[in-house]
């Protein structure tokens, strides 16, 4: 809660394009924000020495830490389509401070995300069945057989940990910016203004 020292006794909601863009870059900071989360837990899992990581967890967590980063750069969030800076884009990604190929690196986990969301893939192996011969060339016998996927490293990791960062510090430069103008909006309107609009139902402890 920003612009105030008061306990709010009562929250209205604002149906404004700016508080609707500070909504979406909400969203994209939590997306953000999990993606470090994530990886921080990965990496903490990997460097274990007696490599007793659960590769269900260590999938489960890169796998969120995938789709939560890419959400951040598409339309389908809220309606954020032709709001400029709410949705991130490869203009971003290449403005950050990182060194390196930053933009190849997004584009490949942009690739990793439609290969874990693929509903006909099997993102941790890919599966083969074969016909067995005996001595005599006959079938005596079905196979079936895998090939394992790359396993996930520490370097994959922190690199899309960093992007993270750097990606969540803009967009809070971003909100912060946009948090002005939402104030400035709401202290314009009249008290009849404020009475009439939605209330928003408080958390409370």
């Amino acid at each position: 809660m920003t612009g105030t020292t008061d306990q709010p006794t009562l929250v209205r909601q604002l149906d404004i394009p700016a508080a609707r863009e500070l909504a979406d870059l909400a969203a994209v900071l939590d997306d953000l924000q999990t993606v470090l989360q994530c990886c921080e837990r990965l990496v903490t899992d990997l460097a274990d020495p007696s490599g007793s990581g659960d590769d269900v967890v260590r999938e489960a967590l890169w796998t969120t830490a995938v789709l939560s980063y890419t959400r951040c750069f598409t339309d389908s969030r809220g309606g954020r389509e032709g709001r400029p800076g709410t949705v991130l884009t490869e203009d971003d990604v290449t403005a950050t401070s990182l060194q390196g190929e930053v933009l190849e690196w997004h584009k490949v986990l942009r690739r990793v995300r439609r290969h874990y969301a693929d509903p006909a893939t099997n993102p941790r192996e890919q599966f083969s069945v074969g016909v067995a011969q005996d001595s005599r060339g006959q079938a005596n016998g079905i196979a079936i057989t895998s090939t394992r996927q790359p396993a996930l490293d520490d370097l994959t990791v922190r690199q899309t940990g960093a992007l993270a960062y750097e990606l969540s510090q803009l967009v809070d430069q971003r909100m912060t910016e946009h948090q002005r103008a939402v104030a400035e909006a709401a202290e314009a309107m009249s008290k009849n203004d404020l009475d009439r609009l939605p209330t928003i139902d408080l958390a409370t402890s």
